[in-house]
């Protein structure tokens, strides 16, 4: 993959990231759960093929 699409992953994988954390500070009666698991898996997904294609690049 080229530098420019890791690129955009990379910065659409800080602000799942950051959504997560912000939902994560609410108390936990405010917490919307749903959004809460979508938010975890999207982030958990997207730091697992980043680092796919990291090891990927170091072999090249």
């Amino acid at each position: 993959m080229s530098i420019e699409v890791t690129f955009i992953l990379v910065i659409v994988s800080m602000a799942i990231w950051v959504t997560v954390s912000k939902e994560a500070v609410k108390p936990s009666k405010e917490i919307n759960w749903w959004k809460m698991i979508t938010l975890l898996s999207a982030g958990s997904l997207s730091a697992l093929v980043i680092t796919i294609m990291l090891f990927q690049s170091l072999s090249l």
